[in-house]
């Protein structure tokens, strides 16, 4: 195979977008499991001076991540996330207008590999969430496990991102006054072993503890759809039943969080690395749907509402996939 080496005259605009995507993958995938390492590091040579005060500090703040987290507008706010949008790029396209006096649940799919889609726009402060969506906030739920990672949690609270646990949901979709959007990857781990390009497999049956949230805090639910997120990688081949899918299967219900075999393209060649490809993601916000507050739900409103919600994500697929190429004959496909 020739490789295919990224050209010497680029334009330092899209080297600053290579080295934001580069900086974010590589906090993605490394920063927390060596964050654990290093702690324990510590622990085994004794330096205590440094990790008991940390360890008292995640003592009194662990349930910050389930109480609407400690963002950095600072952080938020660096350049460097405007870099990381104008990578791919990232767009934000509403449907409809919110009242800000409600709360609502952005159910956002697919997953991708990395849910670029969902920290670009809603986590991060270089999308157009302010000017389409004035008077509200919005929180990206992510695993708890993310918040379980010596400091790089830290990093992580400061992008943002909250617990994606049933207690913080709810804190969330309660508060007063309105103005708040939680944002959940619906199809979570489990769906990001269906990233393949040209697909549109969605893990949504199962998928129920967003609604009775929603009818318990009368919350509105909206649909997101991110078309162009399972196109940033090729994922290894790995169908219902073959062996790859089995020790994935089992590896994510042991550990909760799934291990997709992917590559894309290299910082400095196009053939094979893990910076995701150039591909653009247009996330499109659909019509909310309205729930009546119900404080104790019975499973047949839960059945009906979580219906509802699936007819309503196929419609915003079939009204929006002919702007963004997808082929007339490509229908979601709801697990």
């Amino acid at each position: 195979m020739k490789v295919e080496f990224a050209p010497l005259n680029i334009q330092p605009a899209r080297r600053l977008q290579t080295v934001a995507v580069l900086q974010w993958v590589l906090k993605y995938l490394l920063l927390g499991p060596m964050s654990i390492g290093i702690t324990v590091m510590l622990i085994i040579h004794s330096y205590s001076f440094l990790y008991i005060p940390y360890l008292m500090w995640l003592y009194f703040d662990w349930h910050t991540p389930e109480r609407g987290g400690r963002r950095s507008s600072w952080i938020k706010n660096w350049t460097l996330w405007k870099h990381f949008k104008d990578y791919f790029p990232i767009h934000l396209i509403k449907t409809q207008d919110l009242d800000p006096s409600h709360n609502y649940i952005f159910g956002f799919h697919p997953h991708g590999i990395m849910a670029v889609g969902a920290f670009g726009n809603f986590s991060v402060n270089y999308s157009d969430f302010k000017d389409l969506f004035p008077g509200f906030t919005s929180y990206l739920h992510v695993l708890p496990l993310w918040f379980w990672c010596p400091v790089f949690r830290e990093y992580v609270l400061s992008v943002g991102l909250v617990s994606v646990s049933k207690k913080s949901v709810s804190y969330m979709v309660s508060k007063e006054g309105g103005g708040n959007i939680s944002v959940i990857v619906l199809g979570g781990a489990k769906e990001s072993l269906d990233a393949h390009p040209g697909k549109f497999t969605l893990f949504i049956h199962q998928r129920k503890g967003f609604v009775k949230t929603a009818l318990t805090h009368g919350a509105s639910l909206v649909p997101v759809v991110s078309f162009g997120e399972n196109e940033l990688f090729k994922q290894t081949d790995n169908p219902e039943g073959s062996w790859i899918r089995t020790v994935q299967n089992k590896l994510q219900k042991i550990m909760g969080f799934a291990l997709p075999l992917f590559h894309a393209r290299g910082v400095f060649q196009y053939n094979f690395g893990l910076m995701p490809y150039r591909k653009a993601i247009h996330t499109v916000v659909g019509r909310p749907i309205p729930v009546r507050q119900t404080l104790n739900p019975t499973q047949e409103q839960i059945e009906e509402l979580h219906q509802t919600y699936m007819e309503e994500l196929r419609k915003l697929f079939e009204e929006h996939k002919g702007k963004y190429g997808i082929p007339e004959h490509e229908t979601l496909v709801l697990k």
